[in-house]
């Protein structure tokens, strides 16, 4: 299919930010497709800071779809139909109208393909119900369509409206039948902008909406931090985090106004797995501070999956990733907290394993 929109020059692309090049990422919880970039809606905490591509705005190819899937499928970190994968997460928005003819044309391919691979789509623009239509045909791929939903009235923190991304989770999860699922991905979570009762009863009946709902807090780098302060808005922190921030007061209320609800997450992959009838892929398994709001029959899924690996096993599965061969394992314990787990995103389910690698420390 051809770009819909501008394709890049070799000279351009080499001007771009090392990490702006980088077309699949490797991330904990599976890989990133991010061949098209940019994006006029302009949310502040926009993790398009962190890559050098705020202030590209007009979304542009990198290369072709079927070349960037060629790429994706050969990865050295790709395992068919296990996987994870995420489609144009840190770089434009999916369902933007240059954007969405890419976005279909990814999945479709993967799809033909055979693939079963988990797929999230990432959106808070408007989906439309001749989308709905074409994405009931991905009869392979299990698809998730996220929905991102602030409340955040500031128009110069966001000024797209977060009412867009609330009606199109409406329509979309409306559709009777169909293989793709629905989440609420209520972000993020700000004191002081969006977190009054009614900004918390208001997403509690939208979630009513989708199969499952995750929250999370603001992810508050320096690269963000330096935006709000230049453009004078209002820091919601004293300090910058390398995670996404709730905090336990509000995430208190939220469990409060959610009490009733049977599908609450705290990580996006535990709900993709909660909405595909799967086990946690990413590892979630046993920590107790996430798992604590988890369903019980999710719960009990995750148990059964889960397998203590041993020392070997791991070695393996390492001796496959060139930067692994030389691990060292010094103990496996079969509960608690972190772990190692295999970085092609396998859906075995480890414990916190302690290991080393060669080198400076």
């Amino acid at each position: 299919m051809p770009t819909s929109v501008p394709l890049l020059t070799r000279d351009q692309i080499d001007r771009l930010p090392e990490r702006a090049r980088e077309i699949v990422e490797y991330r904990k919880s599976g890989l990133s497709l991010n061949h098209i970039q940019g994006c006029p809606l302009d949310c502040a905490y926009c993790i398009r800071h962190t890559y050098g591509l705020w202030d590209q705005r007009q979304p542009r190819a990198l290369l072709s779809d079927s070349e960037a899937v060629e790429q994706l499928t050969n990865h050295q970190y790709f395992v068919p139909h296990v996987t994870p994968v995420q489609v144009f997460n840190r770089a434009t928005d999916p369902f933007l109208p240059a954007v969405k003819a890419h976005t279909f044309a990814v999945l479709e391919d993967l799809d033909q393909r055979g693939l079963t691979n988990p797929v999230l789509v990432i959106t808070r623009y408007q989906v439309k119900q001749e989308d709905t239509q074409r994405l009931n045909q991905i009869k392979n791929l299990k698809v998730t369509l996220l929905f991102t939903y602030s409340g955040i009235d500031n128009k110069q923190i966001e000024p797209y409206p977060s009412t867009v991304a609330a009606d199109s989770l409406r329509l979309v999860s409306q559709v009777r039948p169909r293989l793709y699922r629905t989440i609420l991905y209520w972000r993020p979570l700000v004191p002081g902008l969006n977190d009054s009762d009614e900004h918390l009863n208001t997403a509690y009946e939208l979630s009513q909406s989708a199969d499952a709902t995750v929250f999370t807090g603001l992810f508050y780098r320096n690269q963000i931090a330096e935006y709000y302060q230049a453009n004078g808005l209002p820091e919601p922190y004293d300090d910058t985090a390398r995670r996404k921030i709730v905090p336990e007061t509000l995430e208190q209320r939220v469990l409060t106004v959610f009490a009733g609800a049977t599908s609450l997450f705290r990580k996006t992959s535990c709900a993709v797995s909660y909405v595909h009838g799967l086990p946690d892929y990413n590892g979630h398994y046993g920590i107790r501070e996430l798992c604590d709001i988890c369903p019980m029959s999710q719960l009990d899924l995750c148990a059964q999956a889960h397998r203590v690996p041993t020392g070997e096993q791991i070695l393996q599965v390492a001796r496959a990733l060139p930067e692994a061969r030389d691990l060292k394992i010094v103990s496996v314990t079969p509960a608690g907290r972190g772990g190692v787990r295999p970085r092609h995103g396998t859906t075995a389910l480890l414990p916190p394993t302690r290991a080393r690698l060669p080198g400076p420390r």
